[in-house]
């Protein structure tokens, strides 16, 4: 039996995506054209027919509208219960991630997924025990480079990320990768939905000694969180536990340093290198 780190087979993802190709061609129209029918970029519909990206609930609907496909593609996405490149504890929260309208993370342990650059996760990868195969990080390196699309695709959700300050001082990768992941976490920290602020170093009064919190909420204005252990994961849905993380990610907020301070702290990081 494989483990819950291994990438998934993609099988089902080729099938898929064969059978939207086959009823986009039947329809007469090129990736290009489909693409503004389904909302979504043409290099989406090409990474979904090519087995390399899940095709989400909103593609999946609109293409079939758009193809008039008979019910085939609902039918197919029913298969798709597996992500390749994802832990299997972790696909639950990785699809609320993709509709969520509010999501907010902190960590303590490496820079969260959503804001690391390509150097960077390919190191923790490498750092994983187990050593993980070539394959097995690949695999994985895409899908998680595959999920910060949403920082751009979802201009409406807003996101915000407490990070500590030893995980960047910690020079994870080596020197030229840290100089990668700062100049990556400022340019991500322009963008208009993004919030990251710095927990400093020194912290004498910290709520998040308990470890990491992750946040969403739905466009049904439910709130999620999620925790997850060394080889584990829970999806956490009771409304006083969420309401706990919540407090605590508030505090958080108030002790870590301002956007506009934590920009300035990672500027001078970045020199100091």
């Amino acid at each position: 039996m494989s483990s819950n780190n291994e990438p998934e087979s993609s099988d089902s993802l080729k099938a898929f995506g064969a059978v939207a190709k086959v009823f986009r061609e039947r329809a007469g129209l090129t990736q290009e054209e489909l693409a503004p029918l389904v909302r979504y970029s043409p290099e989406t519909v090409a990474s979904i027919e090519q087995g390399r990206r899940f095709p989400q609930r909103e593609f999946i609907d609109r293409a079939e509208e758009a193809l008039d496909a008979f019910g085939t593609l609902r039918a197919a996405a029913r298969h798709l219960a597996r992500r390749p490149g994802l832990a299997s504890w972790f696909r639950q929260w990785a699809g609320l991630e993709e509709e969520a309208i509010s999501l907010c993370m902190y960590e303590c342990r490496a820079v969260p997924g959503l804001l690391q650059s390509n150097a960077y996760a390919r190191a923790v990868f490498h750092s994983r025990v187990p050593l993980l195969t070539d394959a097995q990080i690949d695999s994985q390196l895409t899908a998680r480079l595959d999920r910060q699309r949403l920082l751009h695709d979802r201009p409406n959700t807003a996101f915000s990320f407490i990070v500590e300050e030893a995980l960047i001082l910690r020079r994870t990768g080596g020197v030229n990768v840290t100089r990668e992941l700062i100049d990556h976490l400022l340019e991500c920290a322009e963008l208009r939905n993004v919030e990251i602020q710095i927990m400093p170093l020194v912290r004498e009064d910290h709520a998040g000694l308990e470890g990491p919190i992750r946040l969403l909420e739905t466009p049904d204005h439910e709130w999620f969180g999620y925790s997850e252990g060394q080889r584990s994961g829970q999806l956490i849905s009771d409304r006083k536990e969420v309401s706990v993380l919540h407090m605590r990610y508030a505090k958080l907020r108030s002790q870590a340093l301002t956007p506009d301070d934590s920009v300035s702290l990672l500027k001078q990081m970045r020199g100091a290198l």
